[in-house]
């Protein structure tokens, strides 16, 4: 007899993940029929335009087929790979051992594992041990493996941000444990609150969940927020006061764009605070920021003050899927070892870099200033990330998903209803992204206004 759905456990039945939802189902139905979909679903660079850096193609290139670094592409007169990107192949591959086709240790390779303890080092001013890195196929999938070592049983709860991303949410009901909601602060450009912390926490012992940890988003997704130093300072407080955990996504830390605004990584201000009693769990990823390599599912996770004996446990876990794609780990290497100054990458490696980085600022101001021109929409300024979640006033009776349905019928638009993401009691949203080139930013703007007045 096939499987059932009966069959199935609840927490898989309960397991929701709206950035890839129905509505996106039949964004992709509607497509097929041969009409014209601008996606905004999904943070999916190279999908909507952005092309890759030359550098780390070619580094991975070269580390796929290693043939060539004895080649006239290499070292002819004419050769077509620059000697810096060589060299960054070299000392992959002799990191691996075996090359890309064999299994690395289950943290992933020794080599790149000590370059991400150099970024984290010069990034914080601080140093970082190479043994307390873990490397993943991108991040979600070490964010999924924290959340798996902290949930022991039905009444661990995890502090999660309203709005959310849907992993987190999705990750802890897989694992059969209790989401401990926390509302940012819409009207404080998405800050977090100690008050409203307190009370998450309070409402959810006073229910008998054991609150176990909190995640924080920073930049935010898919508020687009950047949290400064005295808000991180006052959640790594809280967290030590009710000795919890920290898990802190940081996949958007180079995609900052606001002058007013500058990312600090909850480690550089944990150090700088002198706190070495709670454990920290820290996330990047290749998949964000200028890189936009999703596909290569690269990442990693950084833990501190994590006990000896929890860290053998969560490198069993990492070994029970042995390890980490090779190719995935290479990007990670190229992300956090860029060309040095004066190499001979170095020049298009900045000029590229700069440009995707000015593309997306730029778009993140056109779609703020465009949101706000609409009678009915607010959105708060779009400071780092890659999204918009506006709040949008709907006719009695409707809800954020009719309206993201009725807008994709009507114009070919997808875009997440906030109901996803979760959201303040009262208010209705939708998220975005700002990664379609400049001129659908704009067509994107015009279609919407168009839409909400017909709608209202």
């Amino acid at each position: 007899m096939p499987v059932r759905l009966t069959d199935l456990s609840l927490a898989v039945l309960e397991t929701q993940y709206a950035v890839r939802g129905p509505i996106v189902a039949r964004a992709a139905e509607l497509e097929r029929s041969g009409r014209r979909i601008l996606y905004g679903n999904i943070g999916n660079p190279q999908a909507l335009g952005q092309k890759p850096l030359t550098y780390i193609r070619q580094t991975l290139a070269l580390c796929e087929y290693p043939a060539l670094l004895d080649s006239p592409a290499v070292r002819g007169e004419d050769a077509v790979f620059p000697a810096d990107v060589a060299e960054a192949a070299r000392i992959v591959l002799e990191g691996t051992v075996h090359g890309l086709g064999a299994y690395s240790e289950s943290k992933g390779v020794k080599v790149i594992r000590e370059a991400v303890s150099r970024f984290i080092s010069e990034r914080d001013g601080d140093e970082a041990d190479p043994e307390s890195i873990f490397l993943g196929d991108g991040a979600s999938k070490t964010v999924q493996m924290a959340l798996r070592v902290l949930i022991s049983g039905p009444s661990d709860g995890i502090m999660v941000p309203i709005p959310q991303y849907p992993l987190y949410s999705a990750t802890i009901t897989l694992y059969g444990g209790r989401q401990v909601p926390y509302y940012l602060d819409e009207d404080r450009d998405w800050r977090l609150s100690r008050e409203l912390l307190d009370k998450a926490f309070m409402d959810a012992v006073r229910k008998g969940v054991r609150v176990k940890a909190i995640c924080v988003l920073n930049p935010g997704n898919p508020t687009g927020s950047v949290l400064d130093h005295e808000n991180i300072a006052m959640i790594i407080d809280f967290a030590r006061s009710h000795d919890l955990s920290i898990l802190t996504d940081e996949v958007y830390q180079e995609d900052v764009y606001l002058t007013d605004f500058s990312f600090y990584s909850f480690a550089k201000v944990m150090t700088e605070m002198g706190v070495a009693d709670v454990s920290l769990f820290s996330f990047h990823s290749c998949s964000k920021g200028f890189i936009g390599e999703c596909g290569h599912r690269g990442g990693y996770m950084e833990i501190r003050n994590v006990p000896g004996e929890v860290v053998d446990q969560i490198a069993k876990l990492q070994s029970i899927s042995l390890c980490s794609n090779l190719p995935g780990q290479v990007v990670t290497y190229c992300m956090v070892t860029p060309p040095a100054e004066g190499s001979p990458s170095r020049e298009l490696y900045v000029s590229e870099r700069d440009h995707i980085m000015s593309e997306l600022r730029s778009r993140a101001a056109i779609l703020t200033g465009g949101l706000n021109g609409i009678p009915g929409i607010h959105c708060t300024r779009i400071a780092g990330a890659m999204y918009a979640f506006p709040r949008i006033s709907l006719p009695a009776g409707r809800t954020d998903d009719d309206y993201c349905l009725e807008l994709l019928e009507a114009t070919g638009i997808c875009v997440v209803p906030g109901s996803g993401f979760g959201q303040k009691p009262g208010t209705h949203h939708f998220r975005t992204t700002i990664l379609p080139e400049t001129d659908l930013i704009h067509e994107f703007v015009e279609k919407l206004g168009e839409f909400q007045a017909s709608y209202r």
